[in-house]
């Protein structure tokens, strides 16, 4: 309920110190991360006092299937059998990158074994070959301020900068960490991500519920103020039609997005993604019909800078492709409810997926 609140203003979430990608950097420095990486980077976070990103999507793959990853961390043993990584790649829509209060970012990155000293040095419980597309992703917290790390641009958002934090475009090149950057430790990217983006899928969602409710009420306020042909727009069957849809469309995903949050605290994540993937899927899709509805009866008016509106819709909109995108989601609830009915038929299940 709080989210939804703080979702109706673009500035409350982050002046209320809960706005992504910070929290969800915070979760997961809060479950996995070191005594010292609590201490040096969650601390200022939690007080505000310090912004985060998180670097997952590449330009050059579809980054909505995390095994295409090719940013890799590279692995290699110094003389007295110091360890050594070194990360390159690239990385964007970096969101929070450009906030010049953003200190650190994690970042996903595929483990390279292929230098000479590994082979010397085999590292333990680790696929050096690849031969797991879910095992060799490794999570790594790298100082914004580090040589190599370098801000290529700023990307816009249907020509939206969404300043001061934006999302950029990141370099990552020759970037020489320690064993004390893991998180988690090497190959537990998967794990990492999986238990980040559950939950921030949800704080969008609560978020979008938000902001579509402060565009409902200002849809009705506009149909009440304004006339055509005599008539208060709110008087004309069509704008009436517009309104009835969206009352359905905002109390449908304020109420899908509660049995999702419900189903978390009951399960937790991991046996709610059927339910996390869901909203994903239909929340955006219904919040930003109902912003559309309101730019629509605000006309010209709708899609200037003097409402908040044309704001709202791209980033509803854009809510389908962050986080993974629609078809990703779709998939995930698929299989989930086949694998239910697989069950339940007592099928085996691994001879149908």
């Amino acid at each position: 309920i709080l989210c939804e609140i703080t979702g109706r203003s673009f500035l409350a979430p982050e002046a209320c110190n809960c706005s992504a990608p910070d929290t969800g950097n915070m979760e997961v420095l809060l479950k996995h991360g070191s005594a010292e990486q609590q201490r040096e980077w969650l601390g200022p976070l939690l007080d505000g006092r310090i912004r985060s990103a998180f670097l997952m999507t590449e330009p050059d793959v579809a980054s909505s299937d995390a095994t295409n990853i090719e940013t890799r961390l590279t692995k290699m043993y110094e003389e007295g059998g110091k360890v050594k990584y070194v990360l390159n790649g690239t990385k964007w829509w970096s969101t929070g990158a450009m906030d010049p209060r953003c200190t650190f970012a994690l970042v996903l990155a595929k483990m390279d074994y292929s230098h000479p000293s590994c082979r010397r040095n085999p590292p333990d419980g680790a696929d050096c070959n690849f031969g797991s597309d879910h095992g060799a992703h490794t999570v790594v917290l790298v100082p914004m301020n580090k040589p190599g790390v370098r801000l290529v641009r700023a990307l816009t958002v249907f020509g939206y900068d969404d300043a001061p934090h934006g999302h950029a475009e990141v370099a990552l090149e020759n970037v020489e960490l320690d064993a004390s950057s893991l998180v988690l430790g090497e190959g537990r990217g998967f794990e990492i991500a999986q238990s980040r983006l559950g939950p921030g899928r949800i704080h969008h969602c609560m978020r979008a519920v938000g902001l579509a409710a402060r565009c409902y009420d200002l849809m009705l306020q506009r149909s009440l103020s304004r006339k055509t042909f005599g008539k208060y727009l709110a008087e004309h069957g069509g704008c009436q039609e517009m309104i009835a849809d969206s009352a359905a469309d905002l109390e449908a995903a304020r109420l899908l997005t509660l049995s999702c949050a419900a189903a978390i605290d009951e399960k937790g994540p991991k046996d709610a993604r059927d339910k996390i993937a869901s909203i994903k899927v239909s929340v955006p899709e219904l919040t930003s019909r109902v912003a559309d509805r309101a730019v629509q009866v605000f006309g010209g008016a709708g899609v200037c800078q003097d409402y908040p509106l044309a704001r709202a819709l791209v980033g509803l909109r854009t809510l389908r492709i962050a986080d993974g995108p629609d078809a990703v989601h779709k998939r995930t609830v698929a299989r989930i409810e086949i694998k239910k009915m697989l069950e339940a038929a007592g099928i085996d299940i691994r001879s149908k997926m």
